[in-house]
């Protein structure tokens, strides 16, 4: 008799990981221009791709831009939860400690990213902004940037 409850397992190339183990896929994505709130678009009016390293670090700046539990698109592990801190009224110090810790948790979610590094901050006024390294399974890396209402 042919079993009613047959089971499934997804190849691993429909879960985020190249055939054959090779590691994860890093794919393609859409450039956004993360000061103006658009995506950046190429002369003739097509939204312009990146790939690779770009596209993960594009990937990077989204989801420390982006407040966890905020919308139903993404899931439970996306995103961050720097609005948190504005209510715990937390030492400059510690509120730098946050940061690093939710920073770190954000970008670690995602398994191409291997390390989260020197953090760098500038206060003005009431927000933070922040720097810092980051680098992914196969070695490369770069800088991503992020800010916070304090």
């Amino acid at each position: 008799m042919p079993n009613l409850f047959p089971e499934y397992v997804l190849g691993e190339s429909a879960i985020g990981v190249a055939a054959g183990g090779a590691g994860p896929v890093f794919g393609k994505s859409w450039r956004f221009d993360f000061d103006a709130g658009e995506f950046v678009t190429s002369a003739s009016g097509q939204v312009a791709e990146t790939s690779g390293v770009d596209a993960w670090l594009e990937w990077c700046r989204k989801a420390l831009a982006t407040e966890r539990y905020r919308s139903l698109v993404y899931g439970r592990s996306y995103g961050s939860e720097f609005e948190a801190l504005i209510a715990r009224h937390l030492p400059r110090a510690a509120n730098f400690s946050e940061i690093k810790r939710i920073a770190s948790e954000t970008l670690l979610a995602d398994r191409r990213t291997a390390k989260v590094d020197s953090f760098a901050f500038r206060v003005e006024g009431d927000a933070c902004y922040f720097t810092c390294k980051v680098e992914n399974v196969r070695g490369a890396g770069g800088t991503v940037a992020g800010k916070v209402a304090l």
